[in-house]
């Protein structure tokens, strides 16, 4: 699976969207991106990319696309 596909299924499968509203999507526009379903995303795209975020990272996490930035500091191409 393309790692742009592991990513974005980690959203889909933990908060249920359809794919086209994931390049938009902030955290809390949806009732499931709280702080455990953060915990739970963070979680899962972790051990899709067998990688550890820094306790700086997983705050900053705040949407679909600042997680792209993010990955790109652990060498994760999307």
């Amino acid at each position: 699976m393309e790692s742009i596909a592991l990513y974005n299924k980690a959203f889909l499968d933990i908060f249920m969207l359809a794919e086209k509203d994931l390049v938009t999507l902030k955290y809390h526009d949806v009732p499931e991106w709280d702080s455990v379903g953060h915990m739970m995303l963070i979680t899962a795209i972790e051990e899709a990319f067998d990688i550890m975020f820094d306790t700086e990272d997983i705050i900053g996490f705040s949407s679909w696309a600042k997680g792209k930035l993010i990955l790109a500091k652990y060498d994760v191409v999307l």
